[in-house]
């Protein structure tokens, strides 16, 4: 019927408008456009939640009664709406426009009230739904990009993690025959890889044309392409052609051209002198002084004691029992957990932080999968730049955490009571940060939640990584869908659901260093849909303070790029891309490693001093109900 036709103009426009949905204008050919299809399937959710509003009622309430999940993201195609928060009128919405956006992100409570001025026609689609197909979008697209490469030859030897990195940033072009695809004489920076069809290369000679003695077919790449400034031949589809498109310098950042079996050469003259291989002394190289005497160093300088020290304190903290523990003060309180500063009877010289974890809490917010894999990361995680947990305990009421008493208090303290750090006392705990990203980067875990008050300072002034809440290890060069972190910090890639990595914490990081030299956030909105909006704008559209230089300034942007295989960090070299970056000239990384001297190292008196921590009342609430499930039978 015209009237759904008409419906789905109207969807589709929603759609394709709203900065959640990372649609492109999509192919005449929806084979040639995985993306076309994923709209499709999209609209086809919509129609699941169709349905009719009177006037003056509430849309939202209407739509939760009528629909057997949370619906979120709703196009009116008919009549106007009104948008209100606590009785304060915020806008009208009518034809064409959406609200609810935030609800297809995650759970939330909604914050504003909406009622239908007339009668009218909503659409809604459900978070699950739109998650899903988001993902599926995601991996399908990255799994054929990335088989393509792999079937290239010239891309046959390159790592599952180069590929994956590649798959990325790949661009599909499309071409009509006779379409000139790249013109002899101009210039450019993109290598061309044919997906479907073929080409024709030409070139101009004082003669006229004259074709090269082969065409390109798909899977081919033309090394000439990828590596001069100005092209040496035309290249013209012969047929449809689909091609993938990469940049220069994304080819560069992941990989050496010699991997890919050619390699730019310039002109020169000189002597040289040749000499013949000497196969005596590579044979001596290799299998002589070397291996006996590395072997022996590191078994017995590193290795031995550190598993000896691990072994001892794993058997120590076996022993323990909550009983074994005197309570001290709060050092901190959250929704549904709190910190407590505690003294281990046997030894009043030792303390430690005991987080308090209310299982009725987790189990009704669903949160078990969280805090189950919070607990094996943190156990796992011996460096000296991420908080220790000794090892957990467990009641029909609480979970408890032991962990490191780091009493320097939490660096958003500090940043709250100065306003903002200078340079070198944000480069210093950058640093730190950056260690603890690079050991769990390594490991194939992400952070997903840094942010002042998620770091906290020892005795010394050293900088450490806390609540591993939202931390997964994902493996390397994988991604994950989940919607996670605080708003002013969340990536790009994780608002548009396209699956994150990795990356998403170099993008934190530049938004850490930008509000530590400032004093707050680059993106900033009145509620989290307006801060994701600006996020969307993107880190050149923020006007930097006069206060951060043009060197924090550029490591800044160059890690909050919008796309992730930009970043620094995120590139073929790795936490060395950044810690090399000429802001961080002349720091001593090496001497973070050996515990320098912190440049803003708090007073802490002794092992119960709680005074660079706020104050915070006793637990004077009841005591939860009992929760004995069974799902953490592992603490």
């Amino acid at each position: 019927p015209s009237s759904c036709k008409a419906a789905e103009r109207c969807i589709r426009k929603c759609v394709v408008a709203n900065s959640l949905f990372p649609f492109r204008k999509c192919s005449k050919d929806p084979k040639l456009n995985l993306e076309t299809l994923s709209l499709a399937r999209l609209i086809h959710l919509f129609y699941k939640f169709g349905l009719d509003v009177a006037a003056g009622t509430g849309c939202i309430r209407t739509c939760l009664r009528s629909c057997e999940c949370d619906p979120g993201l709703f196009p009116s195609t008919e009549g106007m709406v009104e948008v209100t928060k606590q009785g304060r009128k915020l806008c009208s919405i009518g034809p064409g426009k959406v609200f609810g956006e935030l609800a297809i992100l995650y759970n939330c409570t909604r914050t504003a009230t909406v009622t239908a001025l007339t009668d009218i026609r909503l659409w809604a689609i459900d978070r699950q739904g739109f998650q899903t197909i988001m993902m599926r979008t995601g991996l399908i697209k990255h799994s054929q990009y990335t088989d393509f490469l792999r079937s290239v030859p010239s891309f046959q030897s390159l790592p599952e993690d180069v590929l994956s990195k590649l798959a990325d940033v790949l661009e599909e072009t499309h071409y009509s025959d006779g379409d000139y695809i790249i013109r002899q004489g101009a210039t450019g920076d993109t290598c061309f890889i044919i997906s479907e069809g073929q080409v024709r290369i030409q070139q101009d000679s004082s003669a006229g044309y004259s074709f090269l003695p082969n065409n390109l077919s798909p899977r081919s790449v033309c090394p000439s392409l990828c590596s001069e400034d100005v092209r040496t031949a035309s290249v013209t589809a012969v047929g449809d052609v689909t091609c993938l498109v990469i940049d220069r310098e994304s080819v560069r950042t992941f990989i050496n051209q010699t991997q890919l079996g050619f390699e730019e050469h310039g002109p020169g003259s000189g002597d040289v002198a040749l000499t013949q291989r000497c196969p005596d002394s590579y044979c001596d190289l290799d299998t002589s002084s070397f291996k006996t005497t590395c072997c022996h160093l590191v078994l017995s300088s590193h290795v031995l004691p550190g598993l000896c020290r691990l072994q001892a304190e794993a058997d120590f903290f076996s022993s323990v029992s909550l009983t074994d523990f005197n309570f001290i003060c709060t050092l901190g309180m959250g929704g549904f957990s709190r910190v407590e500063l505690v003294q281990l009877k046997s030894d009043p010289s030792r303390s430690f932080a005991l987080k308090v974890l209310k299982k009725r809490h987790i189990l009704d917010t669903s949160q078990q999968g969280h805090i189950v894999s919070e607990r094996r990361i943190m156990m796992e995680a011996h460096s000296p730049f991420i908080i220790r947990l000794y090892r957990t305990f467990r009641d029909s009421k609480y979970l408890y955490m032991l962990l490191e008493a780091c009493l320097g208090g939490e660096l958003w303290t500090l940043l709250r009571d100065r306003g903002s750090f200078d340079d070198g006392t944000t480069r210093f705990y950058a640093a730190c940060v950056i260690e603890a990203l690079a050991f769990l980067h390594s490991r194939g875990i992400i952070y997903r939640d840094l942010k002042p008050e998620n770091i906290i300072l020892d005795h010394r002034g050293y900088a450490k990584l806390v609540d591993f809440g939202f931390a997964k290890k994902v493996g390397l060069g994988k991604k994950t869908w989940t919607f996670c972190g605080t708003p002013e910090y969340v990536a790009p890639e994780i608002i548009l659901n396209k699956g994150h990595d990795s990356s998403a914490d170099c993008w934190s990081l530049g938004i850490l260093v930008f509000e530590l030299l400032s004093g707050s956030p680059p993106f900033s909105g009145s509620d989290p849909m307006k801060t994701y909006n600006i996020i969307l704008r993107g880190i050149d559209m923020v006007e930097f303070p006069k206060k951060i230089t043009k060197s924090a300034a550029n490591l800044i942007k160059r890690l909050c790029r919008d796309n992730p295989s930009e970043r620094l960090g995120n590139q073929k070299n790795g936490v060395k891309d950044i810690q090399k970056h000429k802001w961080f000239e002349g720091f001593n990384w090496d001497g973070l490693r050996a515990l320098l001297t912190s440049c803003a190292c708090p007073q802490v008196d002794g092992p119960l001093d709680s005074s660079n921590f706020d104050y915070f009342p006793e637990d004077t609430e009841d005591p939860p109900p009992d929760e004995e499930s069974g799902w953490d039978l592992e603490f």
